[in-house]
């Protein structure tokens, strides 16, 4: 992938206690997602009360560090959009729910 408009778009994202995300959206410009073995969180997330990002964005995978995850190629998600909510260990925090394992 080349061009912001070729990365996946983070369709919805459910975690209200993040900066960046204002109704449902994520106001960030791309999001990475990290985490560990069996986990992808979202490492863009930030809890703050203060709201964050851009005015008007969809924001976009910027990069995916989970390697199993059936949708990363080279380190680029491939799916066509990703959503992004609480995870099941730490509800608190947020995780790429589109992640699935190879």
């Amino acid at each position: 992938m080349s061009t912001l408009m070729e990365m996946p778009e983070v369709a919805e994202c459910s975690v209200e206690g993040c900066g960046y995300n204002h109704d449902h959206g994520c106001h960030a410009g791309a999001v990475t997602i990290a985490g560990h073995s069996g986990d992808a969180a979202c490492a863009t997330f930030i809890p703050l009360s203060t709201k964050g990002g851009l005015d008007k964005v969809i924001a976009h995978v910027g990069a995916c560090q989970r390697g199993e995850c059936t949708h990363n190629d080279n380190l680029e998600c491939t799916a066509g959009s990703i959503r992004v909510g609480a995870g099941p260990d730490e509800p608190s925090h947020a995780d790429c729910l589109t992640f699935e394992t190879r």
